[in-house]
């Protein structure tokens, strides 16, 4: 999801972090693609999204507020480029699309409210999402693409997967899962018509 579809702002990120709430350990749990600490604790799911906001708010100033926590990280997800808004309904005429995200049930509800608001909900445009909070796992691990592979329950030869990590692009190939880096500002729909020999997935005007 971030980074290949929704734009992501780090800093934008951090910086809301220290203006909401005077909350300054931000710099060390947050990361374009891997997460450390207290944040990577919620990705993965061993840390509750109650538990995440109390540790937070610990260490922030004595007048924060839980929602101020939120609001925090929804400034990391920035929007959807309309090309690829475009794309997305093009590729699931012919296509089955999955989303595989590192992600957190803080985030989760805005980034819905992104596809909704682009005019492509998750739950029409894909036909699962395998969510790390909810896997239990988190990319790069295997048992994350296994679990993958196994529940869409088709040959592995047959999918692609595309990450702006290259290290999430290593762990999937070495389960057993195509897959290709996309470098965030670049022209996905050529990446990906070249990926799948499928000329008709470019777009003009993409810059």
């Amino acid at each position: 999801m971030g980074g290949v579809l929704v734009d992501l702002d780090i800093e934008g990120c951090k910086a809301a972090f220290k203006s909401y709430l005077g909350y300054y350990n931000i710099d060390n749990i947050i990361d374009a693609c891997h997460q450390k600490g207290i944040y990577g604790e919620l990705e993965e799911g061993t840390l509750s999204a109650e538990e995440f906001r109390r540790i937070v708010l610990s260490e922030s100033r004595p007048d924060s507020r839980p929602e101020l926590v939120d609001e925090a990280m929804w400034n990391i997800l920035v929007g959807i480029a309309p090309y690829k808004v475009t794309m997305l309904r093009r590729l699931a005429e012919s296509y089955d699309l999955y989303l595989l995200s590192n992600n957190n049930p803080i985030c989760m509800p805005h980034s819905t409210r992104i596809f909704a608001d682009a005019g492509i909900p998750l739950d029409r445009i894909f036909r699962k999402c395998f969510l790390s909070y909810e896997v239990k796992a988190l990319k790069p691990s295997e048992r994350f693409y296994k679990t993958v592979i196994e529940e869409i329950g088709i040959p592995s030869e047959d999918m692609l997967f595309i990450d702006d990590s290259q290290k999430n692009v290593d762990g999937a190939v070495a389960a057993g899962l195509p897959a290709v880096y996309y470098e965030p500002g670049t022209d996905l729909c050529s990446l990906l018509a070249e990926a799948l020999n499928d000329p008709s997935i470019k777009m003009e005007g993409v810059n």
